[in-house]
């Protein structure tokens, strides 16, 4: 019986491996551990690779939105739209800064937000969007663009799970007034701990974004306002610099394997692979089906081998967390209905092709 991980990032980090644990050396000989040359580098590097003229690391994913808020003057009395289907930490950020999130279900035929619902929502408080490209998968940006636009609205991308997803020819993060992006162990652009981004198109509020990220400073002792520690640290820059010029094959790699997974189960009447959106390349962060019997397929994937995932159990609205807002099970039936069915196979870079045809082969036993 074959064993296939859901994830090895030891196989994937395999080829780099004396590159990153050169950079970790070089990091440690020099002695300099918070900000930097390292910091510096990391940072112009992802801006020319993303086609921006700013960008700042932060600490983690959740603190690139909360700052990118803070940025655009967003706090109490504000409201912010996003997707009731997302990491807590897209709707903890909103809050964070004391505006309520206001959240909306997802498009009938995929993961991503439903915008028709977004505009729906929109009122005299609404302040910005959030569109998360989720698993990968980019967020119909025209659209999006068109609402924020029409409503003067602020558009935050948050691409922590799509670096390098392409709309239209433009990478995700490019689009909107903000891009925000976490470098966590899985995301295909991981560090080796937590860390993050952050680009912001407005000069003002990306100084004020970046300044928020450092005690509310440009200088060591000189604090224009208070800001929290939300720095991306010297070690994680380094090793993120050997990882960013691998991320455009890793992508390829990515798009590789869930071709393979589209050609497999194509004929599968139980299973609804990933739609694409018309003029997007997706990175496939996650390649998430939907099953009717998932439970059952996971069980019979596990004891053949398979690591799966779900991503995620259950929508924001039924989390402990939210029960303030009192908008519990039924009120965003499409998201509901996913949790209960969607299922995320192994997708990594290092898969080869006969790992991804017996993934396949496991699941057509399972429906023969």
């Amino acid at each position: 019986m074959k064993k296939i991980l859901f994830l090895d990032l030891i196989k994937m980090h395999e080829p780099i491996r004396q590159e990153l644990h050169d950079a970790a050396i070089k990091v440690i000989d020099s002695g300099h551990y918070i900000g930097g040359e390292e910091v510096k580098s990391f940072e112009k590097e992802m801006a020319a690779w993303l086609g921006v003229q700013n960008l700042c690391g932060v600490a983690c994913g959740t603190s690139a939105i909360f700052a990118v808020l803070k940025g655009m003057g967003i706090g109490p009395g504000d409201e912010v739209i996003t997707t009731v289907h997302t990491a807590i930490a897209t709707a903890e950020a909103v809050t964070l800064t004391g505006a309520r999130v206001v959240f909306c279900d997802i498009a009938s035929d995929g993961f991503n937000l439903d915008l028709d619902e977004v505009e729906k929502k929109i009122n005299s408080k609404t302040k910005a969007i959030i569109a998360v490209h989720l698993y990968g998968q980019p967020v119909e940006m025209d659209r999006a663009l068109a609402i924020a636009k029409k409503h003067k609205l602020f558009l935050v991308e948050d691409c922590a799970q799509a670096q390098g997803a392409v709309y239209k020819g433009k990478k995700v993060g490019t689009m909107g007034d903000a891009g925000t992006f976490s470098f966590f162990p899985s995301k295909n652009l991981g560090g080796f701990g937590d860390g993050g981004a952050i680009t912001v198109k407005d000069p003002a509020q990306f100084r004020y974004a970046k300044m928020y990220s450092n005690h509310g400073r440009e200088s060591k002792y000189d604090h224009e306002f208070e800001g929290i520690n939300s720095r991306l640290d010297a070690m994680q820059a380094a090793l993120l610099r050997v990882c960013l010029r691998k991320l455009d094959e890793w992508n390829i790699g990515r798009r590789k394997v869930a071709s393979w997974y589209d050609a497999g189960l194509k004929d599968l009447s139980q299973v609804k692979t990933p739609k694409v959106l018309p003029g997007s390349e997706p990175v496939y962060h996650l390649y998430v089906i939907t099953v009717p019997d998932r439970e059952a397929l996971m069980k019979h994937l596990k004891d053949n081998g398979v690591e799966t995932g779900v991503h995620y159990p259950c929508s924001l609205n039924v989390q402990p967390a939210f029960a303030y807002m009192k908008q519990g099970k039924g009120h965003f039936s499409k998201a509901e209905n996913a949790c209960e069915h969607m299922l995320s196979l192994p997708v990594s870079p290092s898969l080869s092709k006969e790992e991804i045809d017996y993934v396949c082969e496991t699941i057509r036993k399972f429906y023969m």
